[in-house]
């Protein structure tokens, strides 16, 4: 069948935003017994951050160019981090409540920033209506059949016993919604019509692949789409996912392989092996292993699926990157300058543009600091220029891509079309790296190719061979135009 992805997405630059971590408004009344903002982020713990915080940001997120907005779950929940869901139909009060997020969303559009909520619908919470009704009435409540329990009454809370009822991971606080009631998958559907309805642009799904119900994903594209056929339908899939991503399903998913292969080239030697982010294992990767890895990744999917799949470098669920490379930010910027003129669509998690570091969560999901002291100004510039990279060259969102060099740990690349070329060298090493690319095809003998973000200009050869020098853990970036 033929393929069709969003349109807006092959153009957008997403940053991530834990609701909860973001900013604070003091127009939102706020309950007692927070966590300080600065203090190290607990499971339980909350920090009171809100949507109209976000709003009141919103010039410093158009400022670093960004172009879309995809939130961690914003529905009411006891969790702070909201995977626990109570009520699909409502904002949590401490983010504000359905009116900050309505402020929210149009202040983001009339600016061109579209907004994907997280949609959590293989589980609820405990305190989800109908558990709780379950909880309440046993075998006699009308909700019986809304989750899988094998006896009466059920252990919700008592921990010296296993759950009696089917739950994620048998985490007894997050009972698995049964997808084979109808009136449960009619619920789900109507939650993710409704918040189409008031103007969001896509919805990110969590664990999506626990729902086994036959035919459930082909009627919730098909709902989506009947409402907003551009709206973005985003999975969290951490592995390989060719059979989902065919038209059917989704139109992408979480490129947890992206992450992984920066990882193992940007990391190099500083990369700490002890984390296995997802329960993948980490290796480090000499460049021929690295362009192998693109290669893969590039032809793993079709080319309409490629351009829409969201390249992530840190998220909620994974150590900082800045934090793998043990601070080292010049590896993060040659990462993030690879991400911003990869195929796909680039996100920025919140904060590592100004140097934020975490472990494994919760230490990745700490409160940001607005105290613009204690931000890294200079690699808050670069994040800004590898954005404005991206934004200004329709080459690096829709350009064919070619790899030019791959040896010891240089590596470099194209991004052509019919109007320009983009050249980007990267070098992962400790020691200057000298590399000659071969641009036939690309730029003829004797062309003039200009640096990205200077007035510098360098001449192909007679033999269309272009010869570079890379200082260590550095990049270039040249463009020609025919």
């Amino acid at each position: 069948m033929t393929i069709k992805t969003p349109d807006w997405v092959k153009d957008a630059i997403f940053y991530q935003i834990f609701p909860e971590r973001f900013a604070q408004s003091e127009r939102v009344e706020k309950p007692t017994n927070l966590e300080p903002w600065d203090a190290p982020p607990t499971r339980r713990g909350f920090k009171g951050g809100d949507l109209l915080g976000i709003k009141e940001r919103l010039d410093y997120l158009e400022a670093l160019g960004i172009t879309a907005i995809y939130f961690n779950p914003i529905f009411q929940s006891a969790a702070n981090h909201r995977y626990h869901t109570h009520d699909y139909y409502r904002v949590d009060p401490i983010l504000g409540g359905n009116a900050a997020f309505r402020k929210l969303l149009e202040a983001a559009h009339a600016r061109g920033i579209r907004i994907m909520l997280d949609g959590v619908f293989n589980h609820a919470s405990r305190g989800f209506l109908q558990f709780n009704h379950l909880m309440e009435n046993g075998e006699q409540s009308p909700y019986r059949e809304w989750f899988t329990v094998k006896e009466f009454p059920l252990y919700a809370f008592d921990e010296s016993r296993e759950p009696n009822y089917e739950c994620w991971f048998d985490n007894r606080e997050l009972p698995k919604l049964n997808t084979d009631h109808a009136p449960v998958r009619d619920f789900i559907f109507d939650v993710a019509e409704y918040w189409l309805h008031q103007g969001i642009d896509g919805w990110r799904l969590d664990v999506p692949l626990e729902i086994e119900t036959p035919g459930f994903w082909e009627e919730f594209r098909e709902r989506v789409k009947a409402v907003n056929p551009e709206a973005y339908i985003l999975a969290e899939i951490w592995d390989p996912a060719q059979e989902w991503l065919r038209g059917e399903h989704f139109d992408a998913v979480m490129n947890y392989p992206f992450n992984r292969a920066c990882y193992g080239l940007f990391g190099g030697k500083l990369l700490d092996m002890s984390y296995q982010p997802g329960g993948f294992k980490l290796k480090r990767l000499n460049v021929r292993g690295f362009a192998r890895e693109v290669d893969w990744m590039l032809n793993l999917y079709d080319w309409e699926v490629t351009q829409v799949q969201y390249n992530l470098i840190s998220s909620h669920d994974v150590p900082r990157f800045l934090t793998m490379v043990r601070g080292d930010k010049r590896r993060l910027r040659l990462a993030t300058l690879f991400q911003m003129t990869f195929p796909g669509a680039p996100s920025v998690y919140y904060g590592d543009e100004i140097g934020m570091m975490g472990g494994k969560e919760p230490a990745c999901r700490g409160g940001f600091p607005w105290d613009e002291s204690r931000w890294d100004h200079e690699l808050l510039a670069d994040f800004q220029r590898y954005i404005a990279l991206r934004r200004d060259h329709h080459v690096l969102r829709h350009g064919l891509f070619a790899t030019l060099h791959a040896e010891d740990l240089a590596y470099a690349f194209a991004r052509s079309n019919e109007d320009e070329v983009l050249v980007i060298a990267l070098n992962a090493g400790e020691k200057p790296a000298k590399m000659t690319l071969d641009l036939h095809g690309l730029a003829p003998a004797n062309a003039v190719l200009t640096e990205a973000w200077s007035e510098a200009t360098i001449q192909v050869g007679e033999d269309d061979a272009l010869t570079l020098e890379i200082p260590p853990m550095d990049s270039r970036v040249l463009i020609y135009r025919p």
